[in-house]
């Protein structure tokens, strides 16, 4: 699965790198250390290719009954079965920018978790230990997407439930959403996890944003230029987000 990535490359790089901009209603771009679940964060539609939206992590089907227990993941091989996913991966795909993306494993004395490039020793003496999974340059990605429009329904208290007509109606608005799409994990994820984002190689990500079925836009990225690290256990509270948690640390 992926239920947390870093994305704190400079706004300018990242407009550049994605060839889109940050509208100037909206607040600044702030790096993240943590992005998770629950937490708007920078996405790009299908819809509007040239600009970055602020979406909800967490993918709210269109026909659900409210929007309680959002989808953090869906899984590349019945991405366009399943009733939550179908609709979206039909016609509301999105690239979600990150510069890397967090796994907790459970480790053992003396168990190695080779890094793709030096194949490092990273031990641990038991618990779940939190890596992150990043190229080696630190560079941006774009993790395939999909997201939804979820418009809660309108109620009606007061007189009105009896026909008196007086309305005191509740329109939230809608809400927008997303979900990161997952795979088989490469060599190098697959010593952290069974599962891992998609990520999109750059020249396919506009094909993943139009084509008619990118199915095969869904492959597992190759290890060779990753690596994973051991960071510090302060990335298992969602409300820590800094500079530090990136940093490498002593399993």
């Amino acid at each position: 699965m992926c239920g947390r990535y870093t994305l704190f490359i400079d706004r300018e790089e990242l407009e550049e790198r994605f060839d889109a901009r940050f509208p100037d209603s909206e607040s600044p771009f702030e790096p993240r250390y943590n992005a998770a679940p629950g937490q708007e964060l920078p996405v790009i539609t299908n819809e509007a290719p040239e600009e970055f939206r602020r979406l909800e992590w967490g993918l709210i089907p269109s026909w659900a009954d409210d929007d309680s227990g959002g989808l953090i993941n869906a899984r590349a091989e019945t991405v366009d079965e399943k009733p939550s996913f179908r609709a979206a991966y039909e016609s509301r795909r999105c690239l979600v920018p990150a510069d890397g993306f967090y796994e907790w494993v459970e480790t053992k004395e003396d168990e190695r978790i080779g890094d793709s490039r030096s194949s490092s020793d990273l031990r641990s003496d038991g618990g779940k230990q939190p890596y992150r999974v990043a190229f080696e340059d630190d560079r941006p990605f774009a993790m395939a997407g999909l997201w939804e429009r979820w418009v809660p329904e309108t109620t009606q208290s007061g007189l009105d439930a009896f026909g008196g007509g007086l309305e005191d109606e509740t329109d939230e608005g809608p809400l927008e959403t997303f979900t990161i799409v997952t795979t088989e994990p490469n060599d190098l994820v697959a010593q952290l996890h069974h599962r891992m984002a998609v990520i999109l190689e750059p020249g396919r990500e506009r094909e993943w944003l139009t084509a008619d079925d990118p199915q095969s836009c869904l492959q597992p990225y190759p290890g060779d230029d990753l690596r994973a690290y051991p960071v510090s256990t302060a990335v298992n509270d969602p409300s820590t987000d800094e500079p530090s948690l990136v940093e490498p640390v002593d399993p």
